[in-house]
């Protein structure tokens, strides 16, 4: 007797839904935890409010969950909401890499690759890596995305980025963590500021000052260091200026805005040239180590497999002393 399809079988409920669901309105439900918010993630939509707030509600009675708790100043992903988002994440990655791995199927490797970088990750290591990659696979093309390090791990998550570089507060047990180097942090001033070229100072000498900083540059993110520094030097308690880029908090800091933090082996030429000047700490500098990072569950096309690996190869090559830029 020949076999029955499944697909002319009378589906079950869970089956029904899955052939029913709107997957537009899961689409939503990402960017509404992603931004935290219903007016934040219709603004990244680019759609009215009351429509984001409706495809939850309708999402919420198709699923018979709550997955939002909302009021006053409170927004709560549910435990609900926060599995349906993390099999979400996983869905769209799959979906969104298929014409990736299509287009893949050429014998010389030509595929793309997308690195998400923290704007600090300043690495001979690196940057010997791309070289060697280019010049093994010359078809295959690159596009580098500077993020913020939560950025930069939300994007490989999701798989919009191939591999990531950055720091980690918190790693994630679905993630692949790799230590690329480690970087020192100092404070630095502007040829204006008051403190420019003065020698013998201590940390109490900055009591006061005002300061510019990186968004992550907080207790509870991925430059807790630096903020623990910033607190027992008793910086002013308003941060005049915030990037999370270091180019900008570089300009900023050479602007006269206030005292900020740069990672020492990179501020070191402008130190050099007049345009920085080194404050203390000068001893204890907080460290921080940058990660490569990689989701396991990605299914790589070979230009992506390659670069990985190379960088894996060249890590493990070079003794972390090496790697280390105290």
């Amino acid at each position: 007797m020949p076999k029955t399809s499944t697909l002319s079988q009378a589906p079950t409920p869970t089956g029904r839904m899955v052939w029913n669901l709107d997957w537009n309105l899961i689409r939503t439900f990402l960017v509404i935890v992603e931004e935290a918010g219903i007016t934040a993630a219709a603004n990244r939509l680019g759609l009215k409010q009351p429509t984001v707030s409706n495809a939850l509600r309708r999402l919420e009675d198709r699923l018979g969950k709550r997955l939002v708790v909302r009021g006053p100043g409170k927004f709560e992903v549910t435990p609900a909401g926060m599995l349906l988002y993390d099999e979400a994440v996983e869905i769209f990655g799959s979906i969104s890499r298929l014409g990736i791995l299509i287009r893949d199927m050429d014998e010389e490797v030509s595929g793309h690759v997308t690195l998400a970088l923290a704007s600090h990750v300043v690495s001979p290591v690196l940057d010997e890596v791309l070289s060697t990659f280019h010049q093994r696979h010359p078809k295959a093309t690159l596009g580098i995305e500077v993020l913020t390090s939560r950025d930069v791990i939300q994007a490989v998550r999701q798989r919009q980025a191939s591999i990531g570089i950055c720091l980690v507060h918190e790693k994630r047990a679905q993630l692949d963590y790799l230590r690329l180097f480690r970087e020192y942090f100092g404070f630095f001033c502007g040829p204006h500021h008051r403190l420019f070229g003065k020698r013998g100072l201590n940390l109490t000498d900055l009591r006061g000052e005002t300061s510019v900083s990186f968004k992550t540059d907080r207790l509870t993110d991925a430059l807790r260091p630096v903020a623990l520094i910033r607190a027992e030097a008793q910086l002013d308690d308003r941060v005049v200026g915030v990037s999370s880029n270091l180019e900008e908090v570089r300009r900023m800091i050479v602007a006269g805005l206030g005292i900020g933090p740069l990672p020492i082996h990179v501020a070191a030429r402008d130190v050099e040239a007049g345009l920085l000047w080194r404050l203390p700490p000068y001893e204890t500098p907080p460290a921080i180590d940058i990660y490569v990072v990689s989701n396991p569950h990605t299914r790589f096309n070979r230009a992506e497999q390659s670069l990985l690996s190379m960088l894996k190869n060249r890590i493990a090559e070079v003794p972390f002393a090496e790697r280390d830029y105290r």
